[in-house]
């Protein structure tokens, strides 16, 4: 039953305004007391000719609506508010969760259509970050949203293993190998390297210049420069294995930037062919001030080398020809909106269907600072993704210590990671972040462990009470008072939080849902006894627990965090 339709429908025989331009209006008042659903009038004012106040008090001396469906409605300065009978929003919801069960809140809504979401995308020789840790979370709880709603979805993990950075390694390499011992922990040797020959571009161009032509070298295929890169690029992955294995991420393709070095050709004969490129300082680029862009988008580099751009363009052309793709996310860092703006307005020279570059689309995040500052891995100031992962497991262990657990080490990896993640998602992408691990491991905060721990004890609710009951058996009026009232609407809301959450590429608003309903069912469990004589009213209050459980449990796995058994 959709109480909004029902409203919309009502108040469109009344105005002579379509439902569904009635129905976009309708929302739900953050206050309580205004009652379930509220249409403010003013959005009518102008077409109507009248003042709210009067739209307001003639729907409501008008309007028909069904008393049993809703039991009153309010004038309150210019807007009306709907009181929905309680015992239909619990008929409603629970008609709702039965059609799917264990399948709560999925869709099929994206059938057909083909969604990329490029995420993670570290640089190869480098440590994994928790800058990376960000993109890698955002981009693995969009890739199950939009799972989850139907689309076919491929998860791109773009490699950072082609650019100059390499072609730094090989060069400090050159210098200083023999001084480092890579057999154990390389990563952290080669970013010493890295750290030790940046400071010495920085402090000599004659270097820099150097490693500009040792970089043509490697793609030109020089057998030194690639023997190296391939080194450093299979000992990345196996540190970068670790951390996904921790996560639980699986990816479609590992195609990094390297992959695309020999179909870049293309791209610049086509913006050739097309007119589009011209000669700057000697390099080759694209002016784009018909497009609003004052910055012209650099394709070629004036030595003849590549950059970042002619391999996402190459990238571009590669995956519309693939994946046929509907929509194509980057989750990258919003320092980089410049680049993305450039890359999406060239593509639109390239002569591919509109149907692609119109689904092109930045999904920016804002930075995660240390405390003392923003990270750098020129100047080896990060924090190592493995490493927090590890302390945020051990530190879970020592909470954990004293509870009668059988398998703790798993369980402190659950909850450790799931904080973790969490901690990640709590907030708007956009906004930046200080990490606080403390903060993220309180089991009585807004957090990921709060949130595992209420889906826990529905479990142990229903393991105490030893059945499921039938949901089309359940007598709906039995479970009108406020506390089960509230849990009943977030549960109805799951699916269109969910599809909001897709629309905005935002998983924070799946992360903040979960916390509210986390505190219903809190409320809810505190106010109500579960298990009672009353067989009706248990099987009620039963089913309710039930319903929670499915739906936190899905929401956490679309944030990607697991439910431990017990807590």
């Amino acid at each position: 039953m959709d109480f909004k339709e029902i409203i919309a429908n009502a108040i469109s025989k009344v105005t002579n305004i379509e439902t569904e331009e009635i129905k976009q209006y309708i929302e739900v008042p953050k206050e309580k007391a205004n009652g379930d659903y509220s249409f403010p009038c003013f959005r009518l004012a102008k077409e109507l000719k009248q003042s709210p106040v009067n739209i307001a008090n003639n729907i409501k001396e008008n309007i028909e609506i069904d008393e049993n469906i809703i039991s009153k409605i309010d004038v309150v300065n210019g807007f009306l508010n709907f009181y929905v009978s309680k015992s239909k929003i619990a008929e409603a919801t629970i008609a709702k969760f039965n059609v799917q069960k264990e399948e709560y809140g999925k869709s099929n809504m994206g059938e057909g259509k083909t969604v990329l979401v490029e995420y993670s995308s570290p640089n190869i020789a480098k440590p994994f970050h928790i800058g990376h840790l960000k993109t890698t979370i955002i981009g693995h709880s969009l890739y199950n949203i939009y799972k989850f709603l139907g689309f076919k979805t491929i998860g791109l993990n773009h490699l950072g293993d082609y650019g100059t950075q390499f072609a730094k390694l090989i060069e400090g390499y050159k210098r200083w190998g023999d001084e480092y011992d890579f057999s154990t922990n390389p990563i952290d040797k080669l970013a010493e390297l890295y750290v030790r020959i940046n400071q010495l571009c920085s402090e000599d161009e004659s270097v820099l210049e150097e490693c500009r032509e040792t970089f043509k070298k490697l793609e030109d295929g020089d057998e030194y420069c690639t023997k190296l890169w391939n080194r450093f690029k299979d000992l990345s992955l196996q540190e970068f294995d670790k951390i996904y294995n921790l996560l639980g991420i699986e990816f479609d393709s590992m195609n990094g930037e390297a992959f695309y070095s020999d179909k870049m050709q293309e791209i610049i004969d086509i913006l050739e062919k097309n007119g589009k490129l011209t000669e700057s300082q000697g390099a080759k680029v694209v002016n784009l001030e018909e497009q609003g862009i004052e910055t012209p988008c650099i394709i070629q580099k004036a030595n003849g080398s590549s950059i970042y751009a002619t391999r996402d363009l190459a990238a571009i052309m590669y995956r519309a020809r693939t994946y046929d793709f509907d929509k194509c996310l980057y989750v990258v860092g919003e320092e980089q909106t410049l680049h993305f703006k450039q890359v999406f307005a060239v593509a639109k020279y390239l002569g591919l269907d509109e149907k692609y570059t119109n689904g092109l689309e930045h999904v920016s995040y804002g930075m995660i600072r240390l405390p003392e500052g923003k990270m750098s891995s020129r100047k080896g100031n990060f924090v190592k993704v493995e490493d927090l992962l590890n302390e945020a497991i051990t530190k879970s262990k020592e909470i954990i210590e004293d509870r009668d657990i059988e398998d703790k080490d798993l369980l402190a990896k659950q909850v450790g990671i799931g904080a973790v993640i969490f901690e990640d998602l709590a907030e708007s992408r956009t906004k930046n972040q200080v990490f606080d691990l403390k903060e993220a491991l309180n089991f009585n905060g807004e957090t990921g462990p709060y949130i595992q721990y209420m889906t826990v004890r529905t479990k142990s609710v229903l393991e105490k009470a030893r059945y499921i009951p039938d949901g089309n058996n359940i007598n709906a009026s039995k479970i009108t008072d406020e506390a089960s009232t509230n849990l009943l609407k977030y549960l109805s809301d799951f699916e269109s939080t969910i599809i909001s959450s897709m629309e905005k590429n935002e998983p924070s608003i799946i992360s903040r849902y979960l916390i509210d309903l986390a505190k219903a069912y809190s409320s809810f469990y505190n106010e109500n006894k579960i298990l009672c004589e009353d067989k009706e009213l248990q099987d009620a209050r039963l089913y309710i627990t039930y319903m929670t459980k499915v739906t936190l449990t899905n929401g956490l796995g679309l944030l990607g965090i697991e439910v431990p058994e017990k807590m």
